[in-house]
């Protein structure tokens, strides 16, 4: 059933279904729809890159200096563990070994440590007594073990002198 008719100039009334509007339906002339907003805008896009540029920043080089000190953690326990052994040899067999070779064929290591600030196990400096101080005066050998690397740590020793 229709509702009541007003008279005069006044519109029509509408059942009460017509009231809402749908993507097909005809608008009345000066009324607009407005379009729905998709997206973000250009101002919103950069203050989330500022954002994400700022916490990058500092993230950086927070996680650069842990991976450092990790590296340097490893790097002491990896020359204790060969000064250690050096000396287990030294001791057991009454001459210092010639290379660490030694110490992984006679057993002592299973394998010669990396070191971790060069990326490799060859780069290690080794430093060999003197003949006068050894204990077997005719082969002299290994005495101490260093990094081979020429950078400097966070403490600002080299580590070419741990």
């Amino acid at each position: 059933m229709a509702p009541p008719m007003r008279s005069g100039n006044a519109p029509r009334w509408r059942e009460p279904d017509s009231w809402l509007l749908t993507p097909d339906s005809h608008i009345p002339s000066g009324i607009s729809r407005a379009k729905p907003l998709r997206g973000f805008s250009l101002i919103e896009l950069m203050i989330v890159m500022t954002i994400m540029t700022i916490l990058v920043s500092i993230a950086a080089p927070l996680y650069q200096k842990s991976v450092l000190r990790a590296k340097e953690s490893v790097l002491r326990q990896n020359l204790f563990t060969i000064r250690t052994v050096i000396d287990e040899y030294t001791y057991d067999k009454l001459k210092a070994p010639q290379t660490l070779q030694d110490l992984v064929s006679d057993g002592y290591l299973r394998q010669v440590p990396m070191d971790p600030i060069t990326g490799s196990n060859q780069s290690w400096k080794i430093v060999m007594e003197e003949a006068l101080t050894s204990v077997n005066q005719t082969e002299p050998g290994i005495f101490d073990i260093r990094s081979g690397s020429d950078k400097t740590s966070l403490e600002g020793t080299p580590y070419s002198e741990w």
